[in-house]
């Protein structure tokens, strides 16, 4: 029997249905793959603190003193008991834009220009649109600064887990000896209050933009687990650049360095990139915004 017009838009629309399938999975790989716009930089040129100016120096010694147990405890609770505004993706950008990172001795680009870099280096090397929101959107927890923070040192800077053994692979260890946590008999050992392999989902970061950026976007957004634990982890060098705190890891944040290393590139790296305009991209990125955030989030 000859095949029916029917049974021949059947057979198509399944090797078609294939195809789709086929070429999503590839999209799917695509954000780890190693990146490509960092090929010809100097990379020893960033993150040099042993000649950073003394407003960097600074800061890191004020955050790795106050940055107790204690405090974080208790910002954690301040933080799921307050409101502090409602308003949109971009909306929330525009306002970051008057912040300088006093913690940060690669640029003195605003927050908006440094987002739109590392987001625009992400989409010339064809990495998915969700891996380029999370570009756009990584540092929108720096809005902290705005909303009651006692300082930068506890909006900015690098993350590293309190409740143990301050890691001698941060940023200036030996600040943390003005930090009463490196004295406590159980703060200071090695696991502290902690169970070696607990994994990091049950251990406390430094209070800062990345942990409180996380929570604002794990119940707003779609963004797939690989981009929360982009946003959640970046700060978190002694982690995902010196190999600190690996006792502590679970199986799944194996799956979560991968994807802060494949994102770390292009936060860190395109900071010598030209300033963009922001008025040219906003209408590009208004429209992916809306693809993963609702019009308005609550801050």
């Amino acid at each position: 029997m000859a095949p029916t017009c029917a049974m021949r838009d059947g057979h198509n629309l399944e090797i078609t249905s294939d195809a789709v399938d086929t070429v999503n999975a590839i999209k799917g790989k695509i954000w780890d793959a190693a990146s490509e716009f960092d090929a010809g930089k100097d990379k020893s040129k960033f993150r040099q603190y042993v000649d950073a100016c003394d407003r960097v120096k600074a800061f890191y010694a004020e955050q790795h003193a106050k940055q107790t147990v204690e405090y974080n405890i208790k910002v954690r609770v301040e933080f799921r008991n307050k409101k502090r505004a409602r308003m949109s993706v971009w909306d929330a950008m525009e306002m970051l834009d008057t912040l300088v990172d006093e913690s940060d001795p690669d640029t003195d680009l605003s927050q908006i220009e440094h987002l739109l870099q590392t987001a625009e280096a992400i989409r010339r090397d064809g990495k998915p649109e969700w891996m380029q929101v999370v570009g756009l959107t990584h540092d929108l927890g720096k809005l902290l600064h705005f909303f009651g923070s006692e300082g930068q040192w506890d909006v900015v800077g690098d993350t590293f887990v309190v409740g143990c053994k301050f890691s001698d692979k941060n940023i200036y260890p030996e600040t943390f000896a003005a930090n009463p946590d490196s004295y406590d008999p159980i703060y200071s050992t090695e696991n502290g209050v902690y169970k070696p392999g607990c994994g990091l989902d049950n251990v406390m970061l430094s209070w800062g933009h990345d942990e409180y950026l996380y929570h604002v976007f794990k119940t707003q957004s779609t963004l797939p687990e690989e981009g929360l634990a982009m946003i959640r982890y970046h700060s978190f060098y002694p982690w995902h650049r010196e190999g600190a705190y690996a006792h502590l890891m679970d199986s799944r944040d194996h799956k979560y360095l991968a994807a802060v290393r494949a994102f770390n590139p292009y936060d860190l790296y395109s900071k010598s990139d030209s300033p963009p305009k922001p008025s040219e991209l906003k209408p590009y990125y208004q429209k992916l915004i809306s693809k993963f955030f609702p019009e308005e989030l609550d801050w």
